[in-house]
Order: C-alpha cells, then structure tokens, then sequence
C-alpha cells in the first residue's frame, strides 16, 4: 500500500538516511517501497536528546533510518532503557510494549510509544518540580 505524503514548503524528511528538503511550494509524495522515512516533525537531533527518555527516542529514530549500525544503538536502547526503568518503575509497560516493537523490527511503531515515554517523562517531571 502507497503512502502519500504532504509536505510543506521548506519542510524536511529523512527518506533512507538521506535528508531531503522541499522547495517553495507545497508537494504531495508517493511512498511505494519499504523505505524509511520520517517527516520533520518525527526528527530528534542529537543535541535535542536531553532526557533518558529523548535519549532512548534517539536510539531508535537511529536504529530507523541507519540500520547499519543497529548494533550500536540497540546497545544503547538497552542501557538507557535499564537505567530508566530502575529509576522510574512506572515506565516497564510502555517500555516493554517498545522493546516489543523492536525485537519484530518496527521501529516506527516504537517511535510512536517513545513519544508516549517522552510524554510521561514530562508528566513525571512537572509532579516532582510541582511537589517541592
């Protein structure tokens, strides 16, 4: 099945590790292949990385769109995610259900929970900030 794709004038996305960068005016793209890809919106830089949970959503944006090095970045996934879950034990369901996503090979879907992780980290954060 096809994938359409509406970008944005000057919005960017990853296509196989290759940042492309649309023109000026809008475009519609036809994804047919299995390609990776992630929208601009979906990118984390590595200086963004700044929390374990950010850290861990690097890791497998990594493991997405540069799978050459998945050895690497799954190392890192596991570290991170054993640190994390030592810390905050509340965070086993949702990283379980994106360790699941990565041992069948979906990264996208484990993007998408990472997000979720990101989001309770917030939540979690602002309780701690909110209880001093």
């Amino acid at each position: 099945m096809a994938l359409k794709i509406d970008l944005k004038p000057h919005e960017k996305l990853i296509i196989s590790g290759a940042v492309i960068q649309n023109g000026f005016k809008r475009t519609e793209l036809i994804k047919k292949s299995s390609a990776p890809i992630l929208r601009e919106k979906d990118i984390m830089l590595p200086e963004q990385a700044t929390t374990y949970c950010s850290k861990i959503y690097l890791a497998i944006q990594m493991m997405y769109i540069d799978g050459a090095n998945l050895v690497e970045y799954h190392n890192t996934y596991w570290t991170l995610v054993r640190d994390l879950v030592n810390a905050v034990p509340s965070t086993l369901d949702l990283v379980g259900r994106i360790s699941e996503h990565l041992l069948k090979n979906e990264y996208y879907p484990a993007l998408k929970d990472a997000k979720k992780l990101i989001d309770y980290e917030q939540e979690v954060l602002n309780r701690v900030r909110s209880a001093t």
